[in-house]
Order: C-alpha cells, then sequence, then structure tokens
C-alpha cells in the first residue's frame, strides 16, 4: 500500500511541479498550521461545572448518538482518539464550562488551578489551547443578556467571568508555550423589536473596555471578539453585532472573529477575509456548515470551505489568521465528526496550496480571463487525492477511510459502554 501511495504522489507531484507548484514545501507549510479543534463537539455543549443546566443563548443539539463524554478524562480520551486520526499537531479550544475541578466554583471565580489537569495533559500531547468565557447557560443569563444586562450586579459577574477567562487563556500560553486566542461572545439581544438600541450596544462597549483593562502579553494571549447576526430568541436585535464588534476590534486592536454561520444565509465569510485583512490586527474563524443559517453541521469540503482554503492562502493571510471549528452534532459519532470535519478543513488548506497562485495572478493582471477560468477549472480535477494520501501516511495516520474502522472499533470498546 505505501509503495502504491507513494508513486501515485510522485506522478501528482510532477504534475503540479510542470505548473511552479512545489509540493514537498507544500507539505511542510501544512505541517506548521494548526486547527483549534473544539471541545464541546464531544460532551453535546455540557461542560462539567453545570451540567444539569439546559442550554441556552440559542445553543441547540439534536441527536442522541450513544457515548457523550461525560467527565473530564473521557473528553480527554475522545479527543486523542480523533486526533490520533489527524494530520499534524494542533489546538483544542475549550470553554470555561470545561473546568476540571472538584471544586464547587462560580463562572467569575474561575482561576487557572482549575485548568491544570487540562494544562498537564496538553504538554503531554504536545497540543495548544485555546479559550472561551461561557455567557450562555446559566441562572444570570436566562433573560438573554449578560454584558450588556441593565442589571450593572448582573452585568458585573460576566465582566468578572471574563476577566478571569483571559487571565486562564494567558496561563495556557504561558505553560504551553503556544499563544492562546480568548474569544467573547454573548447571546445578548431582543426577540423583538427594541425601542432602544444604543443602550445596550453602549453598555456594551463599556464592558468590553473594563474586561480589556489588564494587558497580557500577546506572546501567551490574544484577545478576539464575535459577532452574530441573530439567534434562537434574539431574532430581532443581537447587540454585539457584526459592525459592532467590527468596529470594536479594528479601533481596539483586538481579533476579529468571524463563524461561517453568523451571517445572512447567501453571505460567506470568504468574501470577506481580504477586506478585513486590510484593517484588523488578526482574524479568528469559526469554521462551521450553517445548513438553514447557524446551524452548526459538521465541516464539509463543500464549495466555502474550500473558497475559505483559497482566500487564506490566495491572500497569503495564513500568519494573521487563528482557524478553529465550531460545530455539533448529537446524532453521529461525536468522534467521527471532529475527525472528519479537522480533516477536511486541512484539505481546503492544502488543495489551496496545490493551486498555480502566481500564474493565474498574472492572467487576471493581463485581462486574460480565459486562461484564468481555464486553469482554475482543470486544477479542480488534478490528483489533489494523491497528495493528501501521502500526506496522510507520511504524519502517521489512516490514509482515506481507514481511519473510520478506528473510530467504530473505540466506539464497541468504550464509547457504549458509557451507557
Amino acid at each position: 500500500m505505501q509503495e502504491i501511495i507513494t508513486r501515485q504522489y510522485e506522478d501528482a507531484k510532477a504534475l503540479y511541479e510542470a505548473h511552479g507548484i512545489d509540493v514537498d514545501a507544500a507539505l511542510e507549510r501544512l505541517a506548521q498550521i494548526k486547527i483549534s479543534m473544539h471541545c464541546w463537539q464531544g460532551d453535546d455543549v455540557r461542560g462539567f461545572l453545570n451540567r444539569d443546566q439546559d442550554l441556552t443563548g440559542g445553543i441547540s443539539v439534536t441527536g442522541n448518538y450513544p457515548g457523550a463524554a461525560r467527565t473530564p478524562d473521557e473528553l480527554r480520551a475522545d479527543l486523542e482518539k480523533a486526533f490520533s486520526l489527524i494530520p499534524g499537531k494542533h489546538k483544542v479550544n475549550l470553554h470555561a464550562i470545561y473546568a476540571d475541578t472538584d471544586e464547587k466554583v462560580e463562572l467569575d471565580r474561575l482561576e487557572p488551578k482549575h485548568f491544570e489537569r487540562w494544562v498537564a495533559w496538553a504538554k503531554e500531547q504536545g497540543l495548544g489551547l485555546d479559550f472561551n468565557p461561557t455567557c450562555f447557560s446559566h441562572e444570570k443569563s436566562g433573560d438573554g443578556f449578560t454584558l450588556s444586562h441593565a442589571d450593572p450586579d448582573i452585568r458585573r459577574f460576566w465582566i468578572d467571568h471574563c476577566k478571569a477567562s483571559r487571565r486562564i487563556g494567558a496561563y495556557f500560553g504561558e505553560q504551553l508555550g503556544q499563544t492562546c486566542v480568548t474569544n467573547i461572545w454573548v447571546p445578548d439581544g431582543f426577540k423583538d423589536t427594541p425601542v432602544d438600541r444604543m443602550a445596550p450596544r453602549r453598555r456594551l462597549k463599556e464592558s468590553l473596555d473594563d474586561i480589556f483593562a489588564e494587558e497580557l502579553n500577546p506572546a501567551y494571549h490574544l484577545d478576539a471578539v464575535e459577532s452574530k447576526l441573530f439567534g434562537l430568541g434574539s431574532e430581532a436585535y443581537v447587540v454585539g453585532s457584526h459592525e459592532f464588534y467590527m468596529g470594536y476590534g479594528i479601533q481596539r486592536n483586538k481579533l476579529i472573529c468571524l463563524d461561517a454561520g453568523h451571517f445572512h444565509p447567501t453571505e460567506v465569510i470568504s468574501n470577506k477575509l481580504s477586506s478585513l485583512a486590510l484593517f484588523a490586527d488578526g482574524i479568528l474563524l469559526h469554521v462551521s456548515r450553517p445548513m438553514r443559517w447557524d446551524s452548526d453541521h459538521v465541516v464539509v469540503l463543500d464549495d466555502e470551505l474550500l473558497a475559505i482554503g483559497q482566500e487564506l492562502v490566495r491572500g497569503d493571510l495564513l500568519a494573521k489568521t487563528h482557524i478553529g471549528l465550531d460545530f455539533f452534532d448529537a446524532s453521529i459519532n461525536r468522534v467521527a465528526a471532529w475527525v472528519i470535519g479537522t480533516r477536511n478543513t486541512i484539505k481546503a488548506l492544502l488543495r489551496a496550496m496545490l493551486e498555480p497562485v502566481e500564474p493565474l495572478r498574472e492572467a487576471e493582471l493581463a485581462g486574460d480571463y480565459t486562461t484564468r477560468l481555464a486553469l482554475v477549472e482543470e486544477f479542480k480535477s488534478y490528483p489533489f487525492g494523491a497528495v493528501w494520501d501521502y500526506y496522510c501516511a507520511k504524519m502517521g495516520v489512516p490514509v482515506r477511510e481507514q481511519w473510520l474502522a478506528e473510530v467504530k472499533a473505540y466506539e464497541r470498546e468504550t464509547l457504549l459502554k458509557r451507557g
């Protein structure tokens, strides 16, 4: 099998190199890219601090496939299995509710010590960690407002939670030697049309300024802010709109998070990257699949994912973009969902790296749109799959669908025994 994979790779490599594409260099570059894999796919966004709390904030997970993680150790075991089937060394994206502690602690009192076991595990696995305050599924977010709440005491609770989360993120970065991105998203908004749109946004702005007042070392920690168009319960008005956070992020030098499902159904984030990159210090992506808007389906290798990869490569944006995933599906094997989504994201980047970008750019500048279209279309059927197979084999992970047998065995031996 290895001999066949190598031979097919060499044949494919010769075809790409005829157009000046250095395939070996592309694979070396790909190996340096870290995808931040979201922990919440593994347990349906329950976490471990308030597991009995109903999901709120417009978050809903459907399905009852057996084997959801019930403890931090089970979740880490599932993550290890997934990473063993994905080429490269990556990161894990944690929410605050995934604290691993025997202590009963409120969100605004979380400290780095409540995540020491996560850090020790990440060190053992050679992984980075990213972080998010959890501003949902809590009694103090029950009316749909957090950082923009009219009640100053409730607002203070969420401000203190976000401050604590930033310190935890900085701790991750210091301990692991990999910059941690801490992303703030809040579900604040009205179900029906508000009279006063300005006041909540003013309060949100003031809350964020308070949260970010403490300077943290950017070598260890970066802040991001995430917008949304609307959500369940906030159909008429979302305080943290795209315009709000784009203005705030640019003015305050924060990463701006673009989530693939957080815009109008006809909008795509791939088309926003080149514009935002000209003005923002950095970009955070939440790659998802918005079938019927923000439904967070498992990422597939569709046109938009390919377009995101192309924009990142063609625009030379990989250095300033942090790529994370955000989907959750409880109707299928949760480990398989991670593997499918993450492998597809890496595939999209590799396929973009195997385009003849310079010849395409030259044809475009010369007004030769015929050549541009012809090359783009012909390269869609170039033997990208042979390069991907070789990359997986080289990185020591299963080639093609071979990974599925390992997931099925893990399901029989581990997941189905969880009851």
